[in-house]
């Protein structure tokens, strides 16, 4: 079964990490929620209290097959600033490993310096901070081993893209008709 750590911090867009959790778990993809704040309890940008699967400390941080980051603030700039978590995401980045952020979270990928000529789209007003990316023009883009999404809107669409490249297009087109996503 593949697995999945979306790291959580304080102040994360809750639409954007609990759609992507509960899309890939009916997907039966192991998915979990990580918090890098030492506790379990991580308040979301809308003040919404969501308890983590485990904190970064006890997470088998390179067992996982994908990372998931998700945005809003001021989530997007703590994940950035966690020094545990940028390891991985370099060490993901090098092996080619999936890497997946959506709404302000590419963010952080491009300030690693890890978009350059590669496709990616985020919340408008953060092109700039994609340093070398294509912008891309879909809700959803795919560029190299990054996945990217624009926002809280698009957050079904990404999850559902997830599921496609972690199982089967099949397994996602179920999961849009029972979960009744627009195409």
């Amino acid at each position: 079964m593949k697995k999945v750590y979306v790291y959580l911090a304080e102040g994360f867009e809750e639409i954007e990490a609990v759609t992507v959790v509960d899309t890939l778990r009916r997907a039966e993809i192991d998915a979990r929620m990580i918090s890098i704040t030492g506790k379990k309890n991580v308040t979301g940008a809308h003040g919404i209290v969501v308890s983590a699967d485990e904190i970064f400390e006890n997470a088998d941080n390179m067992g996982q097959d994908m990372i998931v980051l998700p945005g809003g603030m001021p989530g997007t700039r703590y994940l950035g600033e966690h020094n545990g978590l940028r390891k991985i995401i370099m060490d993901f980045a090098e092996k080619g490993k999936p890497i997946a952020a959506i709404c302000a979270a590419p963010s952080i990928l491009g300030k690693l310096g890890l978009l350059d000529k590669k496709e990616a789209v985020c919340y408008p007003g953060f092109e700039e901070t994609l340093k070398g990316a294509v912008i891309g023009k879909n809700i959803v883009s795919h560029g190299s081993n990054f996945i990217t999404s624009k926002g809280p809107g698009t957050a079904i669409y990404f999850a559902l893209y997830l599921v496609e490249i972690l199982r089967d297009k099949k397994t996602a087109e179920e999961l849009r008709e029972g979960m009744i996503v627009q195409g």
